[in-house]
């Protein structure tokens, strides 16, 4: 096989461009060409502006709504199925529609199922994704899935900010295990909030588990949308003494009046990532990229080396 076969090439789907630029360049490469005819009704249609035959390629884009960002991702893959490229990674530090990972109610989809399925069908040979909203989702696939943990970009930052007396929480009782790996790391106490919902992102009520007097509380989760949850988690832990209370999320949604409501919220400082761009810029915002971390996966992965060092959680 040609040196030419064996080097890789990099691409974005329009909604990740900003973050494909600095994964590529962490990575080293520049981004391929792509291009997208728009059409007056609405479709589209991308393609590859260079020649990606025998090539492995890695196509970045997080699939957040609206459902045209997961369209562009399957387009893609069938596009570059279509071009024979050898190896086509789909890189999803977003996957989107992860929250319908199971029927919990009768007559709904399994929505995340449902695009494994799709990503499948259009020729994906690899997922490389991050902090999924349920881990079962792996396995929905047939093709490996590299999915990597934020704890890897966001401890060093914790680490970093130096609070005594830190207890890490979690919002809700699913998200408890991660609590308990951000915990392990840091040599911290863990309290766990328990939440009752009248309907999807409204909460009719919320208790707290466990001593925040004093503490300087961090509460983890995988994504943050409307805000609620931790601003009224915020609240609580504020009322039953706590000194401060910061939040990271990996993936910044922040639909609606999200950002106004963690602006007007207890919270000292929302910690996320880059996988989604922000809406716009906060003072109680801060983001830390996600990059260097999957660059680094994407060279491990090419050059067929172990990722299992990455993996804290």
């Amino acid at each position: 096989m040609s040196t030419n076969q064996l080097t890789p090439k990099l691409f974005a789907c329009s909604q990740s461009i900003p973050l494909a630029e600095k994964i590529a360049k962490e990575y080293g490469a520049e981004l391929g060409k792509v291009s997208t005819t728009h059409f007056s009704d609405g479709e589209f249609q991308p393609a590859f502006e260079e020649s990606i035959r025998g090539r492995r390629i890695f196509i970045i884009g997080s699939t957040f709504p609206n459902s045209d960002n997961l369209m562009e991702m399957l387009l893609m893959i069938d596009a570059a199925k279509r071009a024979s490229a050898r190896h086509i990674t789909a890189v999803m530090p977003y996957f989107g529609w992860a929250r319908q990972d199971r029927k919990d109610k009768p007559r709904v989809a399994i929505g995340a199922k449902l695009v494994a399925n799709l990503l499948q069908a259009a020729g994906v040979t690899r997922i490389m994704t991050m902090d999924l909203h349920a881990d079962q989702i792996q396995g929905f696939f047939e093709k490996p899935v590299d999915h990597m943990f934020a704890s890897t970009i966001f401890l060093p930052y914790v680490k970093s900010l130096k609070l005594d007396n830190l207890t890490i929480a979690s919002p809700d009782m699913g998200g408890s295990k991660r609590a308990y790996a951000y915990s392990k790391y840091l040599d911290s106490d863990v309290v766990i909030c328990y939440k009752q919902r009248k309907k999807a992102n409204v909460i009719s009520h919320m208790e707290l588990i466990g001593d925040v007097q004093g503490k300087n509380v961090i509460l983890v989760d995988d994504m943050i949308d409307t805000g609620g949850t931790l601003a009224k988690a915020a609240d609580i832990m504020m009322e039953r003494g706590a000194k401060s209370v910061r939040a990271i999320c990996t993936h910044p949604i922040l639909s609606g009046t999200a950002i106004e409501r963690i602006e007007n919220s207890n919270l000292i400082e929302l910690i996320v990532s880059d996988t989604i761009p922000l809406k716009r810029e906060s003072s109680k915002i801060k983001v830390v990229s996600c990059a260097p971390l999957f660059a680094d996966i994407m060279h491990k992965v090419q050059e067929n080396r172990s990722i299992s060092e990455q993996f804290l959680m």
